[in-house]
């Protein structure tokens, strides 16, 4: 009967590696696969754009190819507005999310997110005659932001300890900049990239910096299914190839100018 049991448990552990093995994770699909999707915002210049041949350009268009030539495989840019960024991946549309997504803990309960591969400054974006030279100048002034970014979040939990003035929310940065442009807001909180980036085009007059908001530094992080540990593993190693090799001070470079900013925090790992 001792026998006989043992031989029920050795099948039964033998059964479940079988299957544990034939199970490939997302790391193994995507190189059997031949192909990377990365979600990828392309209202986000410079991170992310499309250029006069309507191609998408960008730092986050960069840092996916360099990570499917790194995999050896081909890469494909599923276009995903802000607010898309993790549908696009619980649903299967995107493999990996490379779209300047904010390491928040709340985005951590739902996936799985990389050491930062970039970090942001949030800087006061207003246009001429607003009245609003600094952050709290904003006060009781009809604001707004994109919905579901870190800046947004934050910019919209002020207005209400503020009390009067009003917040609204838009889908795409793009949105966000030409409501501010037309008057329908008065001011927002973007990157510094963002900010130089909008007034660079001359599409939007008057438009101007008037400082930092108090908010810390942004740091972004690359996103996976929560099980992908594998991947996630991978991811690590990759951003700090990145790093160490210069590819990400030639890729600010490129897209922003001057010297990229450290990915650590002081007094943590990371």
């Amino acid at each position: 009967m001792k026998r006989q049991s043992l031989a029920a448990i050795i099948a039964s552990l033998l059964c479940a590696f079988t299957i544990a093995q034939a199970q490939a994770d997302k790391l193994d699909d995507i190189i059997n696969s031949g192909k990377l999707r990365c979600a990828v915002t392309l209202d986000f210049p410079p991170m992310g754009s499309r250029d006069a041949g309507n191609n998408p350009v960008g730092f986050d268009v960069d840092y996916c190819n360099d990570l499917a030539k790194t995999l050896g495989v081909t890469a494909e840019v599923v276009e995903t507005p802000f607010p898309d960024r993790i549908p696009a991946l619980m649903s299967n549309r995107a493999d990996v999310i490379v779209a300047s997504t904010s390491d928040t803990l709340e985005r951590a309960k739902t996936i799985a997110m990389s050491i930062p591969y970039f970090a942001f400054q949030q800087v006061v974006l207003t246009r001429d005659g607003t009245g609003i030279n600094t952050y709290n100048d904003m006060k009781g002034h009809p604001v707004g932001n994109t919905a579901g970014t870190f800046e947004g979040l934050a910019l919209e939990a002020d207005v209400k300890k503020w009390g009067g003035g009003s917040f609204r929310a838009y889908q795409t940065e793009n949105d966000t900049i030409l409501a501010l442009s037309q008057g329908h807001i008065d001011g927002t909180v973007v990157t510094s990239t963002v900010a130089a980036a909008s007034i660079k085009t001359g599409k939007y007059k008057g438009l101007k910096v008037v400082g930092n908001a108090p908010y810390v530094i942004d740091y972004v992080s690359l996103g996976v299914a929560r099980n992908e540990l594998g991947l996630l593993h991978y991811l690590n190693l990759f951003v700090n190839h990145q790093v160490r090799s210069g590819r990400y001070q030639e890729l600010y470079a490129k897209w922003v100018g001057g010297t990229a900013p450290n990915l650590t925090v002081p007094g943590v790992y990371y």
